[in-house]
């Protein structure tokens, strides 16, 4: 065997302590992160990459109206020059900003195939090609001349720009997307002919509220249209944090298909929604039966959006129809809003509309500033050389004489002539075609047309006034070039507001309408039979048990259970138990003491009126709308203490009262002394010595009373039958006429 290799040495090796190491570490990676590709520049709307695309494509001179180049040269220009990261991730990236329906403002003009809605990849790079668009072109303006810092690449062997001029509302106009550590922003697409009305209207009143804004930016504009359908209070509170969402769902119409049918059409899909899996899961849901409305789904989309959707059948509202699809599919999807931008290109913060429309015209004023001072600085240069060459034709003998017999001729024009060094230079540089006397009077013209536009700059960086009002001049450009008149600045998103009163109406279509019958048991057990002619004798019990409550209801129906506790729970027929079973208890399905039981139960009637009372002779009128509860808790109407029970529900009709004892009392009294209220103990029906209330119910003094005996028949009292039973509410009563039930109950009341 060799002799083992004695490692080299390392050096003293030096403890660190892991905890602050990790912290130190993953802080820098997450600031990395944060400023250097999750999150845009307020300024220009970009994360890094995109704008070291934009640049890298200035730098191969891929200029609107210029030739196109291969992706993949581009892709590599920027991996090498700017982006040292993975050329799939550049190149996703390029694409994105290339496609119409996910970029309301493409920044790059593509030719090949770039993907589509359907959410399809892109071709590779190396089969694509690309080049700026006008709107690029816009960003890019004026980036030659001083108008933003640069700094050193990865490697220190270029400059690029820290953020480009952006002579354009890009981040609103376009959005952004990105999640860092820690923080994500989300910032949906908008019109940049509202943002530009909103821009000029806040150089006009800088103090502008969210609220006016909102008027000129009422909301997103997608580039795959859709209709927001969030009311108008929440969209200025998303603006004026800087948080929120917006609920958007898709475009659609009624067509019809002839013979009385019709089909819906989708042409618009909410954004960000890939048509194919929206599609997949339309038919998935069909099969699996959750849209009783919908018959089919059809793709027949070509370069246009077109879903057609068949309905059931012909008697289907295509409204309801589509809440359905709304409810359960992608047709309907909520766009956050999150604008967590880099402010100033290195703070992370919310910002609302306002603050982020007036961190971009600082911007334009900084560029704007920039720019004149390069200009001026170029004038000034221009002027002083100019002013040389006049020098050289008014004595153009001399110069020449010096230029032809002195070895060193520049520091002697200079000292004769009392040029400075650039004008001495400029003039040996100068060539003999520019000595003719045409030449002097261009130079002249020249002269006076940058004195005049020197004049100019002075007066722009002196007074803020003029510089607002060239910004201003620049953003109504933008509008006209890109505003809505144009095919491109059209509003794609409009606005409309969600029926509010589908629910109900969407849950009874959901199900299908059959009739059942609903059987109850003496100790609570429950069930629905198929149709109304269920014969009560062939009804099957559990040993002890027998029928208490038979009641014929709809499968789209709502029942009301009124238990001894004072509480209503509500039960829909469709879920209930059905078969040749016993069905299942019913304290399975709501949430009721083990003491509680049922006092009556019913048929859910809205707009129906009814009286609770307890035990204790104690009741009131409630509204029948009031006492719905779609929760297992139910609703506490009724108040009862201690050994107190609910006792009677009946419904409300005619204007008189009948209320018995278990002292087997009679009282009668008007309606109009019960009130009405939604919850509480009532007030007193009848005052009892002894035992408490028996039964209650309401009926006509005109028609009389109905009473039904042991043997189910049924008997009435004419008014003048009752003369003597008449009181005020709260009276103790006499006994009931002769005949009256010994079980002292009126009988059936529903």
């Amino acid at each position: 065997m060799g002799k083992r290799a004695t490692p080299p040495e390392q050096g003293p090796i030096e403890p660190i302590n892991l905890k602050e190491a990790l912290e130190e570490r993953y802080l820098a990676y997450a600031l990395s992160t944060i400023t250097h590709r999750a999150l845009p520049d307020v300024r220009d709307g970009l994360k890094p990459v995109h704008r070291r695309l934009l640049y890298a494509m200035q730098q191969l001179r891929l200029q609107p109206q210029g030739e196109f180049r291969k992706c993949a040269k581009i892709v590599g220009d920027t991996m090498g020059n700017f982006h040292p990261h993975g050329n799939q991730a550049i190149y996703d990236a390029l694409a994105r900003l290339a496609q119409d329906f996910a970029v309301r403002y493409p920044l790059i003009d593509g030719q090949g195939n770039f993907g589509n809605i359907d959410g399809d990849n892109p071709a590779a790079d190396r089969y694509t090609e690309a080049r700026l668009t006008d709107i690029a072109a816009r960003l890019l303006e004026g980036i030659d001349e001083d108008t933003v810092d640069f700094r050193p690449n990865y490697d220190g062997r270029e400059m690029e720009p820290s953020v480009l001029p952006a002579n354009f509302p890009n981040l609103l106009a376009n959005g952004a997307s990105g999640i860092a550590v820690g923080m994500a922003t989300n910032i949906p697409p908008h019109n940049v002919g509202e943002l530009c009305d909103a821009a000029l209207h806040l150089i006009k009143f800088p103090n502008a509220t969210a609220d006016k804004l909102v008027s000129f930016v009422p909301g997103p504009d997608l580039p795959t249209g859709g209709i927001i359908v969030e009311p108008r209070e929440q969209i200025v509170d998303a603006y004026k944090t800087g948080r929120g969402s917006f609920r958007l769902r898709a475009r659609w119409e009624k067509e019809d298909a002839g013979r009385g049918t019709y089909q819906v059409v989708v042409t618009e899909i909410p954004y960000q929604v890939p048509k194919a899996r929206l599609v997949a899961r339309i038919a998935e849901l069909l099969q699996a039966k959750k849209l009783p409305l919908l018959a089919d789904v059809r793709d027949e989309s070509a370069e246009d959006v077109r879903l057609v959707l068949e309905p059931k059948s012909r008697s289907v509202d295509p409204a309801l129809l589509m809440e359905s699809l709304f409810r359960l599919t992608e047709l309907e999807t909520r766009i956050s809003l999150n604008m967590n931008v880099l402010s100033g290109g290195k703070i992370p913060n919310v910002l609302g509309l306002r603050q982020v429309l007036l961190e971009w015209l600082e911007h334009r004023q900084e560029v704007l500033v920039r720019r004149s001072n390069f200009r001026l600085s170029k004038i000034d240069h221009r002027l002083e050389v100019l002013e040389g060459y006049l020098i050289v034709y008014l004595n153009l003998d001399r110069v020449i004489q010096i230029v032809r017999e002195e070895d060193e001729p520049k520091p002697v024009l200079m000292k004769e002539f009392k040029l400075t060094d650039v004008q001495a230079e400029a003039i040996l540089n100068m060539r003999l075609r520019a000595l003719r006397k045409l030449e002097e009077m261009e130079i002249r013209r020249e002269h006076d047309d940058l004195t005049k536009e020197r004049k100019e700059l002075k007066a722009l960086l002196k007074s803020e006034d003029k510089q607002w009002k060239r910004i201003a001049d620049e953003i109504k450009e933008i509008k006209d070039a890109f505003g809505p008149k144009t095919e491109l600045g059209r509003r794609r998103t409009t606005f409309d507001e969600a029926p509010d009163d589908v629910a109900d109406v969407l849950a009874e279509a959901m199900i299908e309408k059959e009739p059942v019958t609903v059987v109850l048991s003496d100790k609570g057990w429950i069930r629905t039979i198929k149709g109304h002619n269920t014969d009560t004798s062939k009804l099957s019990f559990k040993d002890g048990d027998r029928l208490r409550r038979l009641l014929l209801a709809q499968t789209t129906d709502t029942l009301l259970l009124f238990a001894t506790n004072g509480r209503f729970y509500s039960l829909a027929v469709d879920k209930l138990p059905g078969g040749r079973g016993h069905g299942e208890p019913f304290r399975l399905m709501i949430d009721i003491e083990d003491a509680g039981d049922c006092v009556e139960l019913i048929v859910h009637e809205p707009g129906r009126k009814l009286m609770v009372a307890s035990t204790a002779g104690y009741g009131f009128i409630v509204a029948e709308n009031d006492v719905i509860a779609m929760t297992r808790k139910g609703k506490q109407v009724l108040n009862v203490k201690g050994d107190d029970e609910a006792a009677v529900l009946a419904p409300v009709s005619g204007d008189s009262v009948a209320v018995i004892g278990d002292n087997r009392k009679l009282l009668l009294f008007p309606l109009s002394e019960l009130p009405e209220m939604p919850r509480g103990k009532g007030v007193r029906l009848q005052r009892y010595r002894d035992g408490g209330l028996a039964d209650a119910k309401t009926f006509s003094k005109k028609e009389g009373l109905v009473y039904i005996d042991a043997a189910n028949r049924s008997f009435t009292l004419s008014s003048a039958d009752l003369r003597d039973w008449w009181g005020a509410r709260a009276a103790a009563g006499r006994l009931p006429p002769r005949g009256f039930p010994k079980s002292g109950k009126f009988g059936e009341k529903f």
